[in-house]
């Protein structure tokens, strides 16, 4: 008969509610607890055994599909008539410190040596001490039959209530079908397991100092621990805080002077969660030192308060990465980015203590499979009504971490510009040129093709200059150094890269390309530079004795009007003394730019 190691305890007369508010009192560790009987989940300890103890009559035929409650073997004062009552009675009995009762469920014919028929109510009090640290009975699995179970491997006057191990063996705590004074049958727990009780108390009992003080305190259990189990329990409770103290203080002093950026938090996680959860590793690894019965050992081992710890520990722990992070995105200037790490990790929190839950009621004996199944349809659910939700949302996180614009950054996307005035967890904002408020959804936004004004680090200045075709060669020649040497002085334009070439003969003019970069950021000051530099290109034309074409399809209605003869008899002779003296160069020297380099007043 395949019986789980547990205990079986009632708690019509005492109530629960003391028991669920034990468990927020202390929780396991996983993997430090020293090696013991195997203990019921939680949910087994809270369940409610006071279920009827009747046989049930199944003579009838099941199409009727009816059950006939039939009385439970002969009448006994006791209740001892089938196993499973006999059972229930010794554990109403102990439960209530009636060990003169208890000693009624016991078969004392045969007793060990050194005992005597007198001694049924000790033998009956350490069976209790045994059972409630190593075995746990499942009620609903001891037979209701008057001749017990028929099909268990036993010897029909006996049926197995468990397994109990001492050393390297194991013992059965066996239940027998014993002749009362009178000769009527009753089921008693048998001689055979009677006889193993001082050996197994020896293993499982309360040790020589559990039993003095057993004997010392008065015999009332609370919760399946004794009055001096509790004194004990305090007592190591309040020396791991003390072990634990001197190792969490000089690691927060390490910290202390260190004096980082994050060392007074880091010190406040240390000082609080991390001692915490210290304390209560090392009390689980010794509690074993009370005893604990399997009740007790079901409340540790349901992990509340190791889970609520944990938990809290994480939650800080993934405070102070907001706060580095938070640090580092301001270091490096993305302080809009920090807003985004709010609700960030307030999911990260929220996913925390989901996971502490899940555990806990996986430690408590709820099946994690059928509530995560359920929670995944309910996510599945709620995922398809929030699709667009998480979608700018998942856009927010981009545009926040990558940056591409920030408040007040003037912008052009798609067929659109305009000035970003908020970046929200669903949509960004712009001002338009036209002074209206254009929303447009994260998940949209991000996806765009971006160009951000507000980063550039300089202005590009390059127009082409179309010259009449009745340009001359040498006021061609004389416009490409005057362009040159104006570009060079000007403070606000930058040297490198320069260039200003005669770049071909176009459908009616000559075409002169210029490329160069205005030292500016600010879009208004760069149009005001531009101003200046067109304005001295027009001078500079004029000065050659030139002008700028017009499309020689435009129809004149007056003659057409004639290039200035002397201002080009002027500039082809300064070309020829240039020829002359050997400075005749289409690109100036290095000499020539530093003599020039930011001459002109500007603004001009």
């Amino acid at each position: 008969m395949d019986i789980k190691i547990s205990n079986y305890i009632s708690f019509r007369n005492r109530g629960v509610l003391p028991l669920v508010l034990f468990i927020f009192l202390v929780g396991p560790v996983p993997g430090l607890a020293q090696e013991a009987p195997e203990a019921p989940t939680l949910k087994e300890v809270l369940k409610d055994p006071d279920k009827p103890k009747t046989a049930v009559d199944n003579t009838q035929p099941d199409k009727q599909k009816t059950k006939k409650l039939v009385k439970l073997g002969p009448d006994d004062e006791f209740g001892r008539g089938v196993p499973r009552e006999t059972m229930a009675g010794f554990f109403a009995a102990v439960r209530d410190d009636d060990f003169k009762r208890a000693a009624e469920y016991l078969d004392l014919r045969y007793l060990p040596r050194g005992y005597r028929k007198s001694d049924g109510p000790k033998l009956a009090r350490q069976l209790k001490v045994i059972l409630d640290r190593t075995l746990w009975v499942d009620m609903d699995l001891l037979s209701t039959d008057p001749k017990g179970h028929k099909d268990d491997g036993l010897p029909r006057s006996r049926d197995l209530v468990g397994q109990v191990s001492a050393g390297k063996k194991k013992y059965d705590i066996l239940l027998q079908h014993v002749p009362r004074e009178d000769g009527v049958l009753i089921w008693k727990i048998s001689k055979k397991t009677v006889r193993k009780i001082p050996v197994l108390y020896k293993a499982h009992g309360y040790g020589y100092i559990g039993e003095k003080l057993s004997q010392f305190f008065p015999a009332f259990s609370f919760m399946g621990l004794a009055i001096w189990q509790w004194i004990f329990l305090v007592l190591i409770l309040i020396m791991a805080a003390i072990v634990a103290f001197p190792v969490v203080r000089i690691v927060s002093w390490v910290i202390i002077r260190k004096n980082f950026a994050l060392s007074e938090l880091s010190s406040r996680f240390i000082n609080g969660p991390v001692y915490v959860l210290l304390t209560l590793i090392i009390f689980r690894n010794n509690y074993d030192m009370i005893h604990p019965s399997l009740t007790a050992r079901a409340i540790f081992e349901a992990g509340t308060i190791f889970n609520i710890v944990t938990a809290w520990m994480l939650i800080r722990l993934a405070g102070l990465f907001r706060e580095y992070w938070a640090l580092s995105l301001k270091q490096r200037g993305r302080e809009n980015a920090i807003v985004l790490l709010r609700p960030a990790f307030a999911i990260i929190n929220v996913f925390i203590l989901f996971i502490a839950t899940i555990v806990w009621l996986d430690n408590i004996g709820f099946s994690v499979t059928t509530v995560l199944a359920g929670l995944g349809i309910g996510g599945i659910a709620v995922a398809l009504a929030t699709q667009k939700s998480i979608e700018n949302f998942i856009g927010s996180l981009t545009l926040y971490l990558s940056a591409p614009v920030r408040v007040g950054d003037y912008c052009r996307f798609g067929d659109k510009e305009g000035t970003i005035e908020e970046i929200g967890l669903r949509a960004t904002k712009l001002r338009t040129l036209e002074q209206s408020i254009l929303t447009v959804p994260n998940a949209e936004f991000a996806g765009m093709q971006i160009e951000n004004f507000a980063g550039r680090a300089k202005f590009r200045f390059s127009p082409i200059i179309r010259l009449r075709v009745d340009t001359s060669p040498d006021q061609v020649r004389y416009i490409l150094i005057a362009f040159q040497r104006m570009l060079y002085a000007h403070p606000k334009v930058l040297e490198k890269p320069l260039r200003v070439r005669f770049e071909g003969f176009g459908e009616f003019s000559f075409d002169i390309k210029i490329h160069c970069y205005i030292d500016v950021k600010d879009l208004s000051e760069n149009l005001f530079v531009a101003q200046d530099l067109n304005l001295r290109i027009l001078e500079i034309i004029s000065e050659a004795g030139s002008e700028i074409a017009i499309p020689a399809s435009i129809e004149y209605q007056t003659a057409a009007h004639k290039l200035d003869e002397s201002a080009r008899q002027k500039t082809e002779a300064v070309v020829e003394q240039w020829r002359d003296k050997g400075e005749m160069t289409m690109e100036l020297t290095p000499e020539q730019i530093k003599e020039i380099k930011n001459t002109t007043p500007f603004p001009g």
